[in-house]
């Protein structure tokens, strides 16, 4: 008698990784759709030689969507979405190996599961132009930063040797990427008319080289550049007016005013002269450099 045995094989093995814990540093500017960890690093093995069915999750709240798999059967890690290093700069996730689909129609059969963490870090990027601070206004996600232009005054017919004080500020700028924190270097590139200023290509402090002979303004274009990179750069204006030296402090035309309201008048009603209901009290001042004003 001739028996033949037929060994059936049992799923009694889970899948096992080569590499259960993976760490990946990713460059913010990653262009989206580019091969994170490779499908070779990532597939598990069964000795029962099932089919291995894939599943990825996350463990830090706010950044789902940012990383992804090829398939179900195909483990291969991308990167589905753009990077922001603002938003966040490192997340853990999780790889999960079964030996059977999740949706399984034979409820009896046992599924063996393996899983591998993935550690990713972001690595800021040199993403943005110089910022002259201070910020004015900054956008909602921390990106743009909107700088007011810088103004200053110089007199008339007067050399100066100090550093021109400006308005709201010095001239300064940063590289916003802060963990590159690039070099910035300044430039004068517009409305210096007979180059009578100069810009201190380290500090940005503004000097003057020439005097000024007439009272009109300048509008000057400084630009901050990044050492490393020529093209981050950004310009900002300055506004410089000419204006008469001021010899004398001005003076109010009367040591002591007189004022009157009435008990029960809104806010921002006039306050009146003294002895005199119908006309508002006035004061002025005067000043021997503007006659005129």
């Amino acid at each position: 008698l001739q028996i033949i045995v037929t060994v059936l094989n049992e799923n009694d093995n889970s899948p096992v990784f080569a590499q259960p814990n993976l760490s990946r540093d990713v460059p913010e500017d990653t262009k989206v759709d580019t091969v994170i960890v490779a499908r070779e690093e990532l597939s598990a093995s069964d000795a029962d030689l099932d089919t291995i069915y894939y599943e990825l999750s996350t463990t830090v709240q706010g950044t789902d969507g940012y990383f992804a798999i090829r398939g179900v059967n195909n483990p291969e890690l991308y990167l589905q979405k753009a990077l922001d290093y603002d938003k966040f700069n490192s997340t853990a996730l999780l790889l999960y190996a079964r030996d059977m689909p999740v949706t399984s129609p034979d409820p009896s059969n046992t599924t063996h599961t393996a899983t591998a963490t993935i550690t990713i870090t972001i690595q800021q990027s040199d993403t943005r132009a110089p910022w002259f601070l201070p910020c004015t206004q900054l956008h909602h996600d921390k990106s743009v930063c909107i700088s007011s232009p810088y103004s200053g005054r110089v007199n008339i017919s007067e050399m100066s040797t100090q550093p021109l004080l400006l308005e709201p500020g010095p001239i300064y700028a940063v590289d916003p990427d802060y963990t590159i924190s690039d070099r910035i270097v300044y430039s004068i590139v517009g409305g210096n008319t007979d180059e009578v200023f100069s810009v201190d290509a380290d500090t940005g402090n503004l000097t003057m080289k020439k005097i000024v002979t007439s009272p009109d303004s300048f509008l000057l274009q400084v630009m901050a550049t990044q050492v490393s990179n020529t093209r981050k750069y950004s310009v900002a204006t300055v506004q410089i007016k000419v204006i008469n030296k001021s010899n004398f402090p001005p003076y109010f035309e009367k040591e002591v005013y007189n004022g009157m309201v009435l008990v029960g008048l809104p806010q921002r009603s006039f306050v009146y002269q003294a002895g005199d209901p119908s006309t508002p009290l006035v004061i002025t001042a005067l000043d021997q450099d503007f006659p005129d004003v």
